[in-house]
């Protein structure tokens, strides 16, 4: 999966695509913030991944959630509408907080996600993404308006 990771990187920069994300932050009083690493790139990151055709951002927020940690989201807040040129692509990121969290299958795709686990806030781990951390410090902050839908 790495060698497909790299070989999208090179096609994004030539093209330079118009995409679609979605990140999630899951935060629990006792548990702490729910951090992923996927089997394809180092490091933590929020739960989250790219929005399919016909899909809306919360369609994709609530799928992805599902099928990277087994979870399903109630109520989703829009924070932020993020956009990155990083990877070469024209990237837009829609961050949600997901207010409500209740069990779902448990199972998490063992291909694209490698660990799952919850994190206190003072107990970051130092591998996060730059942006991972930088959004979970605007979160902490609130200096983003939230909006529910």
């Amino acid at each position: 999966m790495a060698w497909y990771h790299a070989i999208a990187k090179w096609y994004w920069k030539i093209r330079k695509p118009l995409t679609l994300g979605v990140r999630l932050i899951v935060a629990d009083e006792q548990k702490g913030v729910l951090l992923i690493r996927h089997t394809y790139v180092p490091g933590w990151y929020l739960p989250g991944g790219g929005v399919e055709k016909g899909e809306s951002f919360w369609e994709a927020a609530r799928r992805e959630l599902r099928e990277e940690c087994g979870l399903v989201a109630g109520e989703l807040r829009l924070c932020h509408l993020y956009y990155s040129e990083r990877e070469g692509k024209r990237d837009h990121i829609a961050l949600f907080h997901a207010c409500q969290i209740q069990p779902g299958t448990g199972k998490i795709d063992a291909d694209e996600v490698r660990d799952m686990r919850y994190f206190l806030w003072d107990q970051l781990p130092d591998d996060m993404t730059p942006s991972t951390r930088k959004r979970l410090a605007e979160f902490c902050a609130q200096s983003f308006r939230e909006e529910r839908w």
